[in-house]
């Protein structure tokens, strides 16, 4: 039977927050001190980002931002200029026109088309998105591309509408308890959860086992077998 599969983006189709975690890695290095050890500076860092996420969103712009609230909030005073500048050499890790596929994607989503109907729902800045979604060379593949400011339930009920789906023949396939699996299966859509190693912080939550609709799978690849 077709079915309708949604894709994430980051960290489903193409490599993201590992590029987040290494420029954290050098920050909190940099920042650490007798006072501030990495872990302590890291933990300060989420509850800006957790917050800054609530009112302005996501992307490297709002992460670049949440780095230098963070050097305010450890060193007790504004960022210096050289503070500032250092912050922005950072958002060099951000930008090309390149992204890095994970194993099995390009091949996997092609055998996919041929019998399913495919779609793309991801969040963040419009801008930086649509940049990596066209780097990527997977577009042909999809019926539709959406971009939104957050993949909450709504969100996943709009495009039920808007695409006429039907709940029981549709799944929502990505990394994120958060964004991917909990809001999907709260607008009554089927999902498949492929955890990923480094996936960002804020987007764990815990998945009810028991749940007979959430399939888990170890690879991207591995959906071929189910599809």
């Amino acid at each position: 039977m077709r079915a309708v599969l949604i894709f994430d983006a980051d960290d489903t189709l193409w490599e993201n927050n590992v590029i987040f975690e290494r420029v954290i890695d050098e920050f909190t290095g940099w920042l650490a001190g007798p006072r501030w050890d990495r872990a302590a500076v890291r933990a300060v860092l989420d509850g800006i980002e957790a917050a800054n996420a609530v009112t302005l969103g996501y992307g490297s712009k709002v992460f670049l931002r949440s780095l230098g609230e963070c050097v305010e909030r450890v060193r007790g005073r504004a960022a210096t200029a050289a503070e500032r500048e250092r912050i922005s050499g950072w958002g060099a890790a951000f930008v090309g026109d390149r992204v890095e596929l994970i194993p099995g994607v390009a091949e996997t989503l092609a055998e996919l088309a041929g019998r399913h109907e495919l779609l793309l729902l991801t969040k963040g800045d419009e801008e930086e998105q649509r940049r990596k979604v066209v780097a990527s060379g997977l577009t042909g593949h999809f019926r539709g591309v959406h971009i939104v400011p957050e993949k909450n339930v709504a969100a996943y009920e709009e495009l039920t509408r808007a695409y006429g789906l039907v709940p029981e023949r549709t799944w929502m396939v990505g990394n994120s308890p958060k964004s991917d699996i909990l809001p999907a299966r709260s607008a009554g859509l089927n999902a498949v959860f492929i955890p990923h190693v480094h996936t960002w912080v804020l987007e764990h939550e815990e998945l009810d086992p028991r749940d007979a609709k959430v399939l888990r799978l170890a690879a991207f690849g591995e959906l071929v077998h189910h599809f």
